[in-house]
């Protein structure tokens, strides 16, 4: 399925979507633990049709609730730099030991 389509859709049929290839996957997992799939890139594919519906659901709801609110919850806040201990740079270098023979 392509992106384009399922933008097309409403999330109601996104959702009835969605749940149909839940179905399908449950099928091909079967198929492929009895030894029956032949085609067995459709497993991928459907996985990648699950996400990629989800995602487009998930933008529809969250531009149904305000454009505006939206980019402000993504923008995480950037962390300080940890700061290395100065116990370490003080530290003597290691040095290999010797094994016993």
């Amino acid at each position: 399925m392509k992106a384009s389509d399922a933008r097309a859709m409403s999330i109601d049929q996104i959702d009835d979507e969605v749940l149909k290839l839940k179905k399908e996957q449950f099928n091909l997992r079967f198929q492929r633990a009895t030894g029956q799939l032949e085609n067995t890139s459709r497993v991928r594919e459907v996985r990648r049709d699950i996400a990629r519906l989800k995602t487009i659901a998930r933008d529809k709801r969250l531009g149904a609730a305000g454009s505006a609110a939206a980019p402000a919850a993504a923008v995480r806040p950037k962390r300080a730099p940890r700061a290395r201990a100065k116990a370490a740079s003080k530290s003597k270098p290691r040095t290999k030991s010797k094994s016993k023979k």
